[in-house]
């Protein structure tokens, strides 16, 4: 047996464990885990150097990778958050007794075993071990080598509190770095649940194709900001703003701006000095283009702008006729991640609402807030763009499945 092999084999018959630890001890064990986390600090920052120390100058990858006393806090702070939210296992969806005395009980169960492949970001690590420990299911980690000193010391101090807890360490495991790993991963359907990957549009659609384990996708994220004619102009500066420069690497993050022709050019035009602000990189098509004439960063789009998800300090612009147009341009380039009007045309608003197919629309919002702590629902493993069990943040209370309980008392079928 492969050492993968193995440590799949070995996640599996602790998930069966897990099953019956009490909820008092997941949640010590997570407090605990966060305490440590604190106070661990320095152990996890110094692995962290080691991996930003290997990275390209530039690379939009690397704030997603940068953990420091800031972010090591407020994964903590989530792990807390996690340990007091309500376990979604063993919940009774329906009772009732058949004619022939059946008792049948219909409940939420844990999945079993989560695998997650994911990029660059080690809170990632904190984020799933937490959140399936607290739903009661094993998981298998598959980071990437970019992370991979950061992710090993983070399983460690994960294991290493397990252990303290009475909690087999196996209930969580690190598997290699290396792209031959996630084969062995696409191939464990006896050992494996479901496979979440989390990353580049890439990555998501290489698991989903060559998987034989089934996949819950968390999409890549092109976002949209639409401004329409009707917008309140203070509030879509201030929303376009924060969509794209608050934090640029992520995916909620704004990669295309569309605004109507009516306000386009005083929008463009008291956005220049705003973007400017934080150099961020346009691109625009040849009517925002025109408008846009003198902004320092700005270059004309190509065809493949739109549809692009840039993960830094850069996005695509275009003047679109009205919210015909918007809808059709957002039908064909969206990802279906988050989506955004603003407009003070109640009637507008909601059309958009209804009729975008994303996880998350907004009227006069952000998208920067489709995120499982904005949500209120704790830590998320992604955000899921599909429609099957999850969409959205994918968090605690989806980490779950049904079973039915049958108690009788001897009762055969006829």
């Amino acid at each position: 047996m492969s050492k993968v092999a193995s440590l799949i084999a070995k996640t599996y018959n602790a998930s069966v464990s897990l099953r019956n630890t009490p909820d008092k001890t997941i949640r010590t064990t997570l407090k605990m885990l966060a305490a440590a986390l604190e106070e661990q600090a320095g152990v996890i920052l110094k692995a962290n150097a080691l991996d930003l120390a290997r990275q390209d100058a530039g690379n939009p990858r690397t704030d997603r990778l940068l953990l420091n006393d800031a972010r090591i806090k407020a994964i903590a702070k989530s792990i807390r958050k996690v340990s007091g939210l309500p376990n979604p296992a063993w919940r009774l969806l329906e009772k009732r007794t058949l004619p022939n005395g059946l008792l049948l009980e219909k409940r939420t169960a844990p999945l079993g075993v989560v695998g997650a492949i994911y990029e660059s970001r080690p809170n990632v690590t904190f984020d799933i071990a937490g959140l399936c420990l607290r739903s009661q299911n094993g998981c298998l980690l598959k980071g990437s080598s970019e992370a991979d000193h950061t992710n090993r010391e983070a399983v460690r101090l994960i294991r290493k509190v397990l252990k303290a807890n009475g909690i087999d360490p196996d209930c969580v495991n690190l598997l290699p770095p290396e792209r031959e790993t996630v084969g062995e991963l696409f191939t464990a359907t006896r050992y494996i649940d479901v496979l979440i990957p989390r990353g580049s549009d890439a990555l998501i659609q290489y698991v989903r194709k060559n998987s034989l384990v089934p996949v819950i996708e968390t999409g890549a994220g092109v976002c949209h900001v639409y401004v329409e004619k009707e917008a309140d102009i203070d509030k879509a500066l201030s929303i376009t703003v924060n969509a794209k420069v608050s934090r640029p690497s992520v995916c909620n993050a704004m990669d295309a701006l569309l605004v109507d022709k009516a306000i386009a050019p005083v929008f463009l035009d008291r956005l220049k000095p705003l973007f400017d602000s934080y150099k961020v990189k346009v691109v625009a098509e040849p009517k925002a283009y025109k408008l846009l004439k003198g902004y320092p960063y700005l270059q004309k789009a190509a065809a493949a702008d739109f549809g692009k998800e840039f993960l830094s300090l850069a996005c695509a612009v275009k003047v679109v006729d009205d919210i015909d147009d918007a809808l059709a341009h957002i039908r064909k380039h969206s990802t279906r991640h988050s989506e955004a009007i603003v407009s003070s045309n109640k009637k507008q608003a909601d059309r958009f609402l209804r009729e975008v197919d994303a996880a998350a629309v907004y009227a006069n919002a952000s998208t920067r807030f489709t995120d499982g702590e904005e949500f209120g629902l704790g830590a998320e493993i992604g955000i899921s763009t599909q429609k099957l069990h999850a969409r959205g943040p994918f968090a605690l209370e989806k980490l779950i499945t049904e079973k039915w309980i049958v108690k009788g008392s001897g009762q055969i079928r006829n």
